[in-house]
């Protein structure tokens, strides 16, 4: 699985009439396994929806190489998922099929199939006929990454995937991004944890708005992009507007 390179021309996106992201530009290498950190509130989300083709370009583009909407799977902030509806682990998970089939068909045996397997590869053997609002955060988590398994697209976007869960579900979660980087997709995860990033991932896009530093790990996360990227966020106003000048 090769998927194309992404690059982003001069991108700028914005929320309520303010800038999420500003001027951003670089690319993101086939089968990569990128990290975005930054403050709170500097345009991580934003881009991952942007990258997805949920959030329009204010300025500037997104190259996706060709890659049609489905080949590109977003997993959201698990937190800002309503699980009061009555649905099952095995219907969610059955949606990553159903992104590439479209909606009302009957799920093939097939897909059937890879969806009970995906179900077991995150070990939640058994749970099919759960119902998601009993789950833990955990548990939770595991169905949205056995949905990005089904879907089988070769760019996975990854919005805090270890947020409120253990350091046992953390772990198995992150073998299994690993194993999706080992197949040759590109990956790349919003993350808080500078140490992990440090430890697991080859390269980090640093954002507080506007780019601070894009590259290899180690050089993106100095001590001195660091404070960059702090003393942007704490300089940012809110009364900011758009650029209209971006190409």
């Amino acid at each position: 699985m090769t998927p194309p390179p992404i690059r982003l021309h001069d991108l700028t996106c914005v929320h309520d009439r303010h800038p999420a992201v500003h001027h951003l530009s670089g690319r993101f290498v086939p089968g990569s396994l990128t990290a975005v950190v930054g403050p709170n509130g500097a345009g991580k989300t934003t881009l991952l929806r942007a990258l997805a083709g949920l959030h329009p370009a204010h300025d500037g583009r997104i190259d996706r190489g060709g890659l049609a909407p489905d080949r590109v799977a977003l997993l959201p902030q698990a937190g800002t998922l309503d699980r009061s509806f009555p649905v099952s682990c095995r219907d969610v998970v059955a949606l990553g099929a159903w992104a590439r089939m479209g909606p009302f068909r009957r799920l093939p045996a097939e897909a059937a199939a890879r969806t009970d397997a995906a179900l077991r590869e995150v070990g939640l053997a058994g749970f099919e006929r759960r119902l998601v609002g009993t789950l833990s955060a955990g548990q939770f988590q595991r169905v949205l990454f056995a949905r990005l398994a089904v879907q089988d697209a070769p760019v996975l976007l990854l919005d805090e995937p270890f947020n409120a869960v253990d350091s046992r579900t953390a772990g198995d979660l992150m073998a299994l991004i690993r194993s999706w980087h080992d197949q040759g997709r590109t990956v790349i995860a919003v993350l808080h944890d500078l140490e992990l990033v440090l430890r697991a991932f080859p390269e980090t896009l640093l954002l507080a708005r506007e780019p601070v530093a894009w590259g290899p790990t180690a050089r993106v996360l100095s001590a001195e992009n660091r404070l960059r990227a702090r003393l942007a966020a704490e300089a940012w106003s809110e009364e900011s507007v758009p650029c209209r000048d971006a190409a």
